[in-house]
């Protein structure tokens, strides 16, 4: 089964809302082996709508809206989508009593236009919305099926969990199942030269590019289409150990792995700790490493030493040490490092200094020259980066190769 997402809302088409809902949705189809070839994002406009449905329905058999499920006079799913299969429109009881009781549970008075949410195309199957006001539904009709989901995404999600999921599953003939493997320190052109023959090669498994939306990292998936996980792995397994072969060095883990977790689990299997000093991420990297749940058991202190003075007094830089080489430099990052470590009593430091733009930079030290400190076992090195992008994205990508050099050292152990 073919089938297409319409994701519908102006303010997606503004930028002002991100469509995860498209992504979810896709991962899901998926997994149940329905192929999901393309994604519209249209306004809340009528006329558009209704052309929207037509041109999907002309490509696939199923097709699957989020958003414009609301009481307001802009929430038109419904009502574009009755148009197309030529429906009237009725109120349904039970959806107008849950609506009722909704907002009885949360103290408030139901409006008039809440009745709204409980009106829909003749014949639809509604779908109860156990997180919030707005009913979903399904309608078939013409060999075509419409699924008409809210558009917060907590709702979408759980409307699916609870009814679309088992109802999909009829029209599965296999799943597509896939490994996804992350990589750092080592960019996308770089590490598709070292798999060119494979990605040239492939048929079932595939093996494909991602973008990630994490500064410094690449991310290779590998997809195989079969009748079950089981025969999927299968078919997976010889392909992924041949990349691991190739890219094992640059690969810290998979699926929802991150790179900060991998940090925190290393350091729990060695039974070290960890010490964190930074000027240029401002407090990003120990943010990283305690997003990760459990980072209490490694994760000893941090500080954000901004100034020259804050170098001094808190981690124990040398006034010598700054005045000659400056804050920016390999030398000074190693004292940070070394600071952190006797400060907070950790087995092992590390540190960020440098220059983030978009003003500062020299001919000898430009935007986006980085020192990363790292100390263990009484040992300091430091690590040189030239970084690019805008502020933000220099500093996330000095967090990613910070994380990344305590990786590595952790790995050689």
């Amino acid at each position: 089964m073919n089938a297409e997402i319409i994701a519908v809302g102006t303010e997606l088409l503004l930028g002002d809302t991100i469509n995860t809902n498209a992504a979810f949705l896709s991962q899901e189809l998926a997994s149940l082996g329905i192929n999901v070839y393309r994604h519209t994002v249209v306004g809340d406009n009528m006329t558009r709508l209704k052309s929207a449905y037509s041109e999907a329905f002309a490509r696939c058999d199923l097709v699957i809206t989020t958003g414009g499920l609301g009481p307001t006079a802009d929430d038109i799913t419904k009502e574009a989508a009755a148009a197309y299969f030529g429906l009237d429109m009725e109120l349904d009881d039970n959806s107008l009593a849950n609506i009722a009781a909704f907002f009885a549970r949360i103290g408030q008075k139901m409006t008039e236009n809440n009745r709204k949410q409980a009106i829909f195309p003749t014949g639809a199957k509604i779908l109860d919305n156990f997180a919030g006001t707005a009913p979903g539904c399904i309608i078939e009709a013409n060999g075509k099926i419409c699924i008409l989901l809210p558009g917060p995404p907590g709702e979408m999600k759980a409307m699916y969990s609870h009814h679309i999921s088992d109802f999909l599953a009829q029209f599965s003939t296999g799943i597509l199942f896939s490994r996804t493997l992350h990589m750092v320190g080592i960019g996308e052109s770089a590490m598709e030269q070292r798999v060119a023959d494979i990605l040239a090669e492939q048929s079932n498994p595939t093996v494909a590019p991602y973008a990630t939306g994490r500064p410094g990292e690449t991310i290779l998936r590998i997809s195989a289409k079969a009748a079950d996980q089981a025969a999927a792995r299968a078919l997976i397994d010889p392909v992924a150990n041949l990349l691991y072969q190739r890219l094992g060095d640059y690969i810290y883990g998979e699926d929802d792995a991150t790179l900060a977790g991998t940090v925190v689990e290393l350091l729990k299997q060695r039974g070290l700790t960890l010490a964190i000093a930074e000027s240029i991420t401002g407090g990003q990297l120990a943010g990283a490493i305690v997003d990760v749940p459990g980072a209490s058991a490694v994760f000893n202190e941090g500080v954000v030493t901004y100034s020259n003075e804050a170098k001094t007094r808190s981690l124990g830089v040398l006034p010598d040490t700054l005045r000659k080489y400056g804050a920016v430099s390999p030398q000074v990052a190693e004292e940070m490092a070394a600071g952190a470590a006797k400060t907070a009593g950790a087995n092992i430091a590390i540190s960020t200094t440098g220059i983030a733009g978009p003003d500062g930079g020299t001919a000898q030290k430009p935007v986006g020259l980085t020192y990363i400190g790292l100390w263990f076992n009484g040992r300091c090195q430091a690590k040189e980066l030239r970084l690019f992008g805008n502020r933000q994205r220099i500093r996330q990508r000095a967090v990613s190769h910070a994380l990344d050099m305590i990786r590595k050292e952790l790995s050689n152990i």
